[in-house]
């Protein structure tokens, strides 16, 4: 057992975390002269750090789940939701979320194609709701941070906020607050031919080219914003504010979350220096699942498809799973971390 830990160790460290990166970056502004303690050289040594680790696990990630997802084409998956009914209908579409790509303004075409097709509401809010909070690559990248269990605990409760809050919608029967040119807009139904392992392999290149070249300025501002938290602002600021000392942090750094723009990737810098200043668990999880899942630009997308009404349900649901997440990350904190 002793030996599987030490293996699981090495795996989360070296390999997830990437912490031969930082020694050997470290190194390398030491034997240019600088001083690693001092702050410019710090922040320099995160950023280089963060960038090239973050590069490195987005374009893998994105090539395997790109690869998995090509399996997935929306005529395919509408076929494979319409074989579920009622709750298990939901917990398929969220399950599917996972296998989607990162960011909600790449998921909300899919939300649209899937509405068109006559989906239940219910199934194609919950496919909304998990594509951006709680895909592959947010499990990895969770696990580089914060460890399994916590990676695990955050897919887990993502994908039920996504269940419950597609099983809600569908109760409330708010197909009528859809805009009327997605109702009435129908969709063929053209059979994806199948493609070969070499058109797959091609397809994922594709998708990590597209997706790094979309994705990537918003690393660059996350890392930046966290190599100025981790190394200028004061610990005792953000224990002021994100610590345990403030009953609201969760609930802040959710509303913070609102109007930025990253998809996960963006957020983990962030995370990263939130953690080593103090933040509570939760406060930083719920800033997480707050920009990717209900920020602005994704928001405005989503208001042009659907009416305020069930808009506005749709961020008191999200909003509402997304600070009872992060207190209940509070509570068990010292028994996961």
């Amino acid at each position: 057992m002793q030996i599987i830990k030490i293996i699981w160790d090495f795996f989360q460290s070296q390999i997830l975390g990437m912490k031969w990166l930082n020694q050997v970056i470290g190194s390398g502004l030491s034997a240019l002269g600088l001083d690693i303690a001092n702050r410019w050289v710090a922040s320099a040594q995160f950023f280089f750090y963060d960038v090239i680790k973050i590069t490195i696990l987005l374009c893998t990630l994105i090539f395997m789940i790109s690869y998995i997802q090509s399996y997935f084409p929306p005529e395919r998956s509408k076929k494979i939701l319409g074989r579920f009914h009622g709750i298990g209908a939901n917990t398929a579409a969220a399950l599917l979320g996972t296998v989607t790509p990162f960011c909600s303004c790449s998921s909300i075409p899919l939300f649209i194609g899937f509405t068109s097709a006559g989906l239940p509401l219910g199934v194609t809010f919950s496919f909304l709701i998990s594509s951006p909070m709680v895909d592959l690559g947010s499990l990895v990248l969770l696990m580089s941070i914060f460890g399994a269990k916590v990676a695990v605990l955050y897919v887990v409760l993502g994908l039920i906020i996504a269940i419950i809050g597609g099983t809600i919608i569908e109760k409330m029967h708010m197909e009528k607050h859809v805009e009327s040119f997605i109702t009435t807009a129908g969709s063929v139904d053209i059979e994806s031919p199948d493609l070969t392992k070499h058109e797959r392999l091609i397809f994922a290149k594709e998708q990590v080219i597209d997706t790094f070249q979309k994705v990537f300025p918003y690393i660059l501002i996350g890392v930046g914003i966290g190599a100025v938290i981790h190394n200028w602002i004061p610990q005792s600021w953000i224990e002021n504010v994100l610590g345990g000392g403030n009953p609201f942090a969760v609930i802040l750094a959710t509303l913070v979350g609102f109007p930025m723009y990253a998809d996960i990737f963006g957020t983990i810098p962030v995370a990263e220096a939130l953690l080593s200043k103090g933040a509570q668990l939760g406060a930083i999880l719920s800033f997480m699942m707050g920009v990717t899942t209900l920020s602005l630009p994704s928001l405005i997308m989503l208001r042009k498809a659907v009416r305020p009404k069930l808009l506005a349900l749709f961020i008191g649901i999200c909003t509402f799973g997304i600070i009872i997440v992060g207190y209940f990350f509070n509570a068990i904190q010292s028994l996961i971390i």
